[in-house]
């Protein structure tokens, strides 16, 4: 392999990191955005669109983009995919109410995630099969790594600067990977390098600049006797009923049919519309219904009393309905979105259950471990129980690149197994935690064997599945991987933490009632202690349930991947990364 296709890899994978970053980076700014888009932060359940939002255009979009990739190739999916993410954070970074702020979080959820199974794909092109776990391994580290840098590089900005900075250093970045990877793209790709479009350039700037107006509506220019002018509303109060709303959409409309009808335009727009429907968009759509209806069922939920959502027997029996669609779509459609047979083999599909159990696992130890620090031992400081979480996150791509290696030397179905039995044994340490546990030593053996033990199975699973596919459908079958995991956490989350909740109800019943306790300091404390022990037996249970997950999917890998082989090579092939 070419140096330039390595550091075309490591630009990919640093594209990766960043976007998943980007997942995790509203943690501690999603007050902030609440406020900066007029939500009060009494009203957090206003704020769920802030997070389901990027989790629908992440999932519900993942299996087009993976398709796309596989018809158009990978390096112009990822450019396109770090557009569109730099597209969502300057939407996110000049929202100014909650349908332009999620409008963001949709465009940097759809690029963020169309990195990933273009980038595995791109694996796929580079490395022959024998040579290919490593580099899945170095790639799904540096996708965990993500979820450690993303509430760290969320509190460093906020140390200095407002919410918006965060993404508008994303802007910046997105934007310069995305001309690094077009410039490190074969010579020979005319899709990737041609002249650039001088009228689609004259455009954009224009579209930009009155639009950043509409977003921001400087001050001085509202004040402006004549510049004023711009800000009054033809009709009722909306900013785009205004001149320089107008204005902007006329600018938009031009550049578009720029797009459509010049040669050589800045953006192929008839090249992609094509794309699309080469790609099945009616299948993805019928797809991203049933996609969007699950994650809505449980991402609307409020974990605390409901599995899902009021309305999600609705949203469920919705997907339901456009997941038959689907189905029925894939049997008659001439090119559908998931080619019939490409995941027929055992361990292809098997790899996408297996993922969901993983993820309904992990999810777990994402959401409560720092959940049962806040119970114990830092019950008003978020920052310190989050970093509890660190160990873990930091042990988990140090397991990711060991899970590509031994998969040289053992089938993927055991290093899978074995990985997720590490897991479940470090859930089991964890129901032996107790009030001051997560203050001590010995605390770690459980962080440290549960992240390695997830670790260990990101690589085989993505090198089962990409063993047992063809190479024209790698794309579309890494985004079901993805999509299958991300599935998995959010009805892993919502069953788990019921589970949780029923174990914390009965303890609670065990509990005085405050009056009866609470009559002196000492007494106060006592009750207080009371209902934290509760909390670790809702934890506990989560744990546990948690475990059986990781079990499950053990023995799941095990059956599903006893056709895949080991690949052995020499130790100076291992220690060459395959090149």
């Amino acid at each position: 392999m070419s140096r330039t296709s390595r550091v075309l890899l490591a630009m990919a994978a640093v594209a990766v990191a960043f976007a998943a970053a980007d997942t995790y980076v509203v943690v501690l700014a999603l007050p902030d955005m609440m406020t900066g888009v007029g939500v009060p932060i009494d009203q957090l359940q206003r704020a769920a669109p802030i997070v389901s939002g990027f989790l629908l255009g992440y999932v519900a979009m993942l299996p087009l983009i993976g398709r796309i990739a596989d018809l158009r190739g990978r390096v112009p999916v990822l450019v396109m995919a770090l557009v569109l993410f730099a597209l969502g954070s300057l939407i996110t970074t000049v929202a100014y109410d909650m349908p332009s702020i999620v409008a963001g979080r949709f465009l940097q959820g759809v690029g963020g995630g169309g990195l990933v199974p273009a980038t595995l794909a791109l694996v796929a092109d580079l490395y022959p099969v024998e040579r290919r776990g490593v580099p899945l391994g170095v790639v799904s580290a540096v996708q965990e790594i993500g979820s450690v840098l993303g509430p760290l590089f969320g509190a460093a900005v906020l140390a200095f600067s407002d919410w918006r900075a965060i993404f508008a250093i994303n802007l910046a970045v997105g934007l310069v990977l995305a001309a690094a990877i077009r410039a490190l793209a074969p010579h020979g790709d005319a899709r990737v390098r041609r002249r650039p479009d001088v009228v689609g350039v004259l455009l954009v700037l224009p579209t930009f600049a009155s639009a950043a107006i509409v977003f921001l509506r400087p001050a001085g220019l509202m004040r402006d006797l004549t510049w004023g002018q711009l800000f009054i509303p033809f009709a009722g109060d909306g900013r785009w009923l205004t001149p320089i709303g107008a204005i902007t959409t006329a600018a938009l409309v031009l550049l578009l049919a720029w797009c459509w009808f010049a040669p050589r335009p800045l953006l192929d727009l008839r090249g992609w519309t094509r794309v699309l429907v080469e790609a099945d968009l009616a299948g993805a759509l019928l797809l991203a219904a049933a996609l969007g209806g699950v994650i809505l069922a449980f991402a609307t939920a409020d974990p605390k009393v409901e599995v899902f959502s009021p309305r999600g027997r609705w949203y469920l029996l919705g997907a339901a309905v456009a997941a038959l669609a689907f189905a029925w779509h894939v049997r008659r459609a001439a090119s559908p979105l998931v080619p019939r047979g490409a995941l027929h083999r055992t361990p292809a599909w098997g790899a996408l259950l297996v993922s969901f159990f993983v993820g309904a696992a992990l999810i777990a130890a994402l959401i409560d471990i720092p959940l049962f620090a806040r119970t114990t031992v830092y019950p008003d400081d978020q920052l310190p129980a989050a970093l509890v979480l660190v160990r873990f996150l930091v042990a988990l791509p140090v397991g990711a690149v060991a899970g590509g290696y031994l998969i040289r030397s053992l089938s993927p179905g055991l290093v899978t197994a074995i990985g997720m039995l590490m897991a479940a044994t470090g859930f089991v340490l964890m129901t032996r935690w107790g009030l001051t546990t997560i203050e001590e030593p010995i605390a770690n053996v459980a962080l440290v064997t549960g992240g390695l033990g997830f670790g260990l199975a990101l690589a085989p699973v993505n090198a089962a599945l990409l063993a047992y596919t063809d190479d024209d459908v790698h794309g579309v079958a890494s985004a079901f991987v993805v999509v299958s995991r991300m599935v998995g956490m959010l009805v892993g989350i919502s069953a788990l933490t019921t589970i949780g909740l029923r174990r914390y109800y009965s303890e609670q019943l065990e509990v005085p009632p405050v009056q009866e306790v609470c009559d002196g300091k000492s007494r106060c404390k006592e009750f207080s202690d009371l209902l934290r022990v509760a909390g670790i037996a809702q934890e506990h249970a989560v744990f546990w349930g948690a475990a059986g997950c990781a079990v499950v999917a053990a023995v799941l890998a095990l059956v599903l991947f006893r056709e895949v082989r080991p690949t052995r090579l020499a130790a100076r092939d291992v220690f060459s990364g395959g090149a």
